[in-house]
């Protein structure tokens, strides 16, 4: 028995079902979750964290990132120009966007990449 009272043999059938009849697709979920995430400005490493919490195998992952194939650096500067409006004046302030920029799941070359390009040239 489940949390709610059901069986969980009537709950997987009825998975079943939706799968023959087309509308339930963990593929099309991995697509969407990762486009909704990265409409977040969320990066590639939390992205997969949460998508393995929610079962969704390694390669259904590899086709819904090869299917938005974004520009990690290029979404991680618009997310650090989003949040701040420049890269800092102190080490404390540039560790301070490394971290959020961590925090969101960006990769190190990404978090770089976004320090040196989030903001016009005469704000750096």
């Amino acid at each position: 028995m489940s949390a709610k009272g059901l069986d969980s043999a009537d709950i997987r059938q009825a998975l079943d079902d939706l799968a023959r009849e087309g509308l339930q697709s963990d593929a099309r979920f991995a697509e969407v979750f990762v486009r909704s995430r990265i409409a977040r400005g969320q990066g590639p490493v939390k992205i997969r964290v949460d998508m393995a919490q929610r079962g969704i195998d390694e390669s259904l992952m590899a086709l819904a990132f090869e299917s938005e194939a974004p520009d990690w650096k290029e979404l991680a500067s618009q997310a650090l120009a989003k949040r701040f409006d420049s890269p800092g004046s102190t080490p404390r302030d540039r560790a301070k966007r490394e971290r959020f920029l961590a925090g969101r799941g960006f990769e190190f070359e990404q978090v770089r990449h976004a320090i040196r390009h989030a903001w016009p040239e005469g704000t750096r």
